[in-house]
């Protein structure tokens, strides 16, 4: 394990556990995996990969040979489940009519999905603008950020997330996609600390010196523009109080300093509420919107922000090929319809209850728990050496990861050794306890072995 001691992720594709994970698949799986591992560029956390997907339906990937994945993982795009049925015969009723459209011309379909998007907002959030990619909505956001304000430079906080392109690892500070980048992007970045919670409470406000150093850097910047955050951040799961988003809030307003909040992976229902900012009763300046977004079949994001900010005419925020796209917009409204049809947020409000005894349980088993933490249906088992330290026990988590997995059940590692619990919002009380008894498992197994 030493050579990813050093990594936040988990599933680092060249750690020791990964290599006894390739002893187990068959010569078949083995020749395809290499197949990928030759035509692929190599990067970590992707390829090499971990098995062969072939079919996904419902919460399950299915490998070729047939064994199926509880997917709690699912990149945060599979808020509706895999191949949504009600979401796919939409799909294939607008491949028979309009499939692309170029830019300069608009279509039925786009408009009514922006309209659809912006009525689930505050009434001041009136304007959207499509992008094919979250990291691209970012780039857009921080665009928009410096026509409206006139200011170049963005807060954010350290060892955030907000995509993989330049401007976004700019932001961001994941050591995995900073390194050889050099310091020219960080220029105008200054990061301050995430807000970190145990036990989160939710309602606490023991986090409002967070905003405290917000507002210590704006005093001495007049060119700080805007300030980028998640809501609720998704990686390890960290929950901010309402009096912390409620104080930036105010401190933003005072600096005139635009809000911009990624909701990329937590939007639509993972909380319990459409959107996280829901939570804290605020009104961020712009919403950075991917992933789920397309129904975890069309890539497609958006911003969502003010009609007073729709002043960028001469310049292009995005000038993305697809736009507005057809299919895209198709999927999203679908994705929408369905949550909305199918009453996902009181069900989510549901699970979160039950989750969260499940956790309060297993905790109680296994001093491997150091803390639960969670809203909705996204949780965090964070995995300590000792409780009273903290001290993370990284080779532990992987440990249990992988157990999991050989008995179907995926998910994410975070930080080193925060297990991320995000199941699609279909998922049944049933799935549910099938989940918890593998994990449970997985969990007495590692215990033992120590």
């Amino acid at each position: 394990m030493e050579e990813n001691s050093l990594l936040t992720e988990g599933d680092v594709n060249f750690s020791a556990a990964r290599k006894v994970w390739y002893q187990d698949l068959d010569p078949a799986t083995m020749n395809l995996l290499d197949d990928d591992a030759t035509v692929f560029m190599h990067q970590s956390l992707s390829t090499p990969c971990l098995d062969v997907i072939e079919s996904c339906e419902g919460i399950y990937i299915t490998d070729m040979k047939g064994k199926k994945y509880m997917d709690f993982h699912g990149n945060s795009v599979h808020q509706v489940g895999y191949r949504n049925p009600y979401v796919v015969e939409r799909l294939k009723e607008q491949m028979d009519l309009l499939t692309f459209s170029p830019r300069r011309f608009t279509n039925r379909i786009a408009i009514d999905f922006a309209s659809k998007l912006i009525s689930l907002f505050p009434p001041n959030l009136d304007r959207v603008l499509f992008a094919p990619g979250g990291t691209s909505s970012i780039g857009m956001a921080l665009k928009l950020a410096r026509v409206v304000t006139g200011k170049h430079k963005v807060v954010s906080f350290k060892d955030s997330f907000h995509g993989a392109s330049l401007d976004a690892i700019a932001i961001g500070g994941e050591e995995q996609f900073k390194k050889y980048m050099g310091p020219a992007i960080e220029a105008d970045t200054i990061n301050i600390a995430q807000p970190v919670t145990y036990r989160n409470v939710f309602e606490d406000g023991t986090d409002i010196h967070y905003a405290d150093e917000l507002e210590n850097i704006l005093k001495q910047d007049n060119q700080i523009g805007a300030f980028m955050a998640e809501t609720i951040r998704n990686t390890d799961v960290q929950i901010p109080s309402k009096d912390y988003w409620n104080s930036v809030r105010k401190i933003c307003n005072e600096y005139q300093v635009l809000l911009i909040l990624d909701e990329i992976p937590i939007a639509f229902g993972r909380t319990g509420k459409m959107f996280a900012f829901e939570h804290y009763d605020i009104e961020p300046d712009i919403v950075c919107l991917g992933k789920g977004l397309g129904a975890g079949i069309i890539p497609i994001a958006a911003i969502v922000t003010k009609d007073k900010y729709n002043i960028a005419r001469d310049i292009s925020l995005g000038h993305y090929t697809h736009e507005k796209s057809p299919l895209g917009s198709a999927a999203g409204l679908a994705m929408i319809q369905y949550i909305e049809q199918h009453q996902l947020l009181a069900k989510v409000v549901q699970d979160e209850k039950y989750v969260r005894e499940k956790l309060l349980i297993l905790k109680e088993q296994f001093d491997l728990i150091g803390d639960i933490r969670g809203i909705g249906l996204l949780w965090g088992i964070e995995i300590v050496k000792d409780r009273s330290t903290k001290e993370k026990a990284i080779e532990e988590a992987e440990l249990i990861m992988y157990d999991c997995l050989k008995n179907g059940l995926s998910f994410k590692i975070s930080q080193g050794n925060v297990i991320q619990l995000c199941p699609p919002l279909t998922i049944t009380r049933k799935e549910l306890d099938q989940a918890f008894e593998i994990l449970t498992k997985a969990f007495l197994k590692i215990s033992f072995s120590l």
